[in-house]
């Protein structure tokens, strides 16, 4: 299509108001504007095309043949928009939330709390995906996804609801009184870790550790890594915030702590744009708990 050669749209907008209106006072109340600003449209769409497209008839306006052929091409184009605005928009708010986090936030973090958004958007339908793998964010699929991280990936928006270190931690049953000062102490407990994550071997090796043997690892999903912790079954990499309640009580104990570089934690990730209101409800509602769990650490 030759762009170029369009005339500007918001001159079409206006004569197809006063075509349908025979009148540039009524067509500038139902576009909003003024009655000087839709005759201006009207003379610039002449001047574009060389053609007079209206006349004055009486205290209304008329269309020339060259106005009518051309206000029949540009009503069938807007009804073709109009229509086609209306379908996507009815198909979009009918789609569910797509919302994707990883298991342990989801079991941790989110679910003990998606009971109070479900009672307040009795609407909005929901489509939790728990997952480890990083989910791309396609039109009509995935609307928000939790990660953490610092906040940066291309192309996305990302905007921090839970500032958290992450932990090496063990029941207090499992280690006991054991001093662990080092990492190669823990060489010879299990470790736990979550389906597709890995936390802890890169955590080995930045303490510059080299096991001599393959590390007794279990991978598990992320509620199960949390329940096996708390009944004893290994070490494992996680985030300070899942489990200040059971370091607080004395079950967890945390053994080595990577301090918080600023920005990271879990981060809301959204496209640029403008949200649906589905998606815009959801975002304002994990803003709401996030701030509220940052005031209870």
């Amino acid at each position: 299509m030759a762009w170029r050669d369009m005339p500007p749209l918001s001159s079409l907008r206006a004569f197809a108001a006063v075509a349908e209106t025979k009148s540039l006072s009524q067509a500038g109340r139902a576009l909003n504007v003024t009655h000087a600003a839709i005759s201006q449209h009207v003379r610039s769409l002449e001047e574009h095309m060389g053609l007079s497209l209206v006349v004055r008839e009486g205290r209304g306006v008329a269309l020339t043949p060259e106005g009518h052929q051309l206000a029949r091409g540009v009503q069938a184009g807007f009804e073709h928009l109009q229509n086609a605005v209306e379908e996507l928009s009815a198909c979009t708010e009918g789609r569910p939330l797509n919302i994707t986090m990883t298991p342990a936030f989801a079991v941790s973090w989110l679910m003990p709390r998606i009971s109070d958004f479900r009672q307040k958007n009795p609407n909005i339908e929901l489509m939790l995906n728990p997952s480890a793998d990083v989910v791309e964010f396609r039109p009509g699929g995935l609307d928000v996804a939790i990660r953490f991280g610092q906040g940066k990936w291309s192309g996305l928006e990302a905007e921090l609801l839970l500032p958290t270190n992450f932990v090496i931690v063990a029941a207090t049953a499992l280690i006991g009184d054991r001093d662990i000062s080092t990492a190669e102490d823990l060489l010879e407990y299990p470790w736990l870790q979550e389906y597709g994550t890995n936390e802890l071997s890169l955590w080995v090796e930045r303490q510059g550790v080299v096991p001599k043997g393959k590390l007794n690892v279990t991978h598990l999903p992320g509620y199960m890594v949390l329940e096996g912790l708390r009944r004893g079954e290994g070490v494992s990499a996680t985030a300070r915030a899942f489990i200040e309640s059971d370091i607080k009580a004395d079950l967890l104990k945390v053994l080595f702590e990577d301090q918080i570089m600023c920005g990271t934690g879990y981060h809301i990730v959204t496209r640029p744009g403008v949200m649906r209101p589905a998606v815009k409800a959801f975002v304002s509602w994990l803003r709401e708990h996030g701030r509220a769990t940052c005031e209870a650490m």
